[in-house]
This record gives C-alpha cells, sequence and structure tokens, in this order.
C-alpha cells in the first residue's frame, strides 16, 4: 500500500538519505587531516577568519549541542591548537582563540581541504558548478526550513533559515 501523493517522493526520500549518508565523513570523529577532525576544522576555521569567539557561537557555526562544541573544542585546547581567554568587557564569558601552533595547523588543514574541494570541483563539469552549487544551497536551505515537520521540538534556526556558508 503506496501513501506517496506525489511522484517524486520515493526520489526526494533517497536523494537525502544519500546526501545524508555521503556527507556523514564529515561529521564524523574520523580525523580528517593533520590530527583534527572535519568538525574542529570548521572551529579552526571560524577563529581563524574571525580573530576570537565566544564557544555558544561556535554551538550555532556547528549546529551541535554545548556538550559536543565542548567535547570538540577540548581536544584542540588539549593540543594547544586553541586557548581560552577572557575578555575585559565581558569577564564572564569564555573565548576561544588559535595559538600560533593552531594558526599554523589551520594553514596545513586548509592545504588538504583545498586538494579535496578540487577533487570535488573536478568531477562537476565547470560550466554546470554555479547551477550545481545554487541547487545544493536551495535543497540545503529546503531541508533545513522544514526539518522541523519531522521534529516537532525543532525552534527556528539560528540563521533564520539561512544557510552558514554562502555558496558563489
Amino acid at each position: 500500500m503506496s501513501t506517496e501523493k506525489h511522484p517524486d517522493t520515493r526520489k526526494l526520500l533517497f536523494l537525502i538519505a544519500e546526501l545524508c549518508q555521503t556527507a556523514r565523513c564529515c561529521r564524523q570523529d574520523a580525523l580528517f587531516c593533520e590530527g583534527v577532525t572535519f568538525s574542529q576544522f570548521l572551529i579552526l576555521d571560524a577563529l581563524a577568519t574571525q580573530g576570537f569567539m565566544k564557544m555558544a557561537d561556535l554551538h550555532t557555526i556547528l549546529a551541535v549541542e554545548k556538550s559536543t562544541t565542548t567535547r570538540l573544542v577540548k581536544p584542540l585546547i588539549e593540543s594547544n591548537l586553541v586557548r581560552q581567554e577572557k575578555m575585559n568587557h565581558d569577564r564572564r564569558a569564555i573565548y576561544l582563540r588559535t595559538t600560533p601552533e593552531g594558526e599554523e595547523t589551520y594553514r596545513r588543514v586548509w592545504d588538504c581541504f583545498t586538494e579535496f574541494a578540487a577533487a570535488i570541483r573536478g568531477k562537476i563539469p565547470e560550466d554546470e558548478r554555479p547551477q550545481v552549487y545554487r541547487a545544493l544551497g536551495i535543497i540545503l536551505d529546503a531541508i533545513r526550513d522544514t526539518s522541523s515537520v519531522c521534529n516537532r521540538n525543532n525552534t527556528k534556526d539560528a540563521h533564520n533559515g539561512q544557510s552558514e556558508f554562502q555558496i558563489i
């Protein structure tokens, strides 16, 4: 007995499932490069581009729970790639900043990611890249915007339904 009301519902189901399975490689605890995971690389990237950040700001970027952010940051601190500090204007909040060693590790991981991105780009015909990137952004935003349909406890995303990463 089929409950499908639209002909591409099953196709969309399998595309979403495959997208989730394929993207999982970037969300696991497996090392990505230079002894850091992909999620830790996102932390280093945020700190390298922002200079310093509150731990709470990382929850939004990573789209994970506070405890997960803490679990991801802790090894970076223990490896002397990131340090915690308090700012004079806000003595209660903990801020994170990369160390010189963290900046060097970030540059090496960025080189790894650049190769990874080049390999991905190489699989997408050059003349189709803008449309592919735009389509991927649209589907990710659509999934994010409608995820509350499956999880009634979700609250509206801190990005107002917009993708954190703008793909151009």
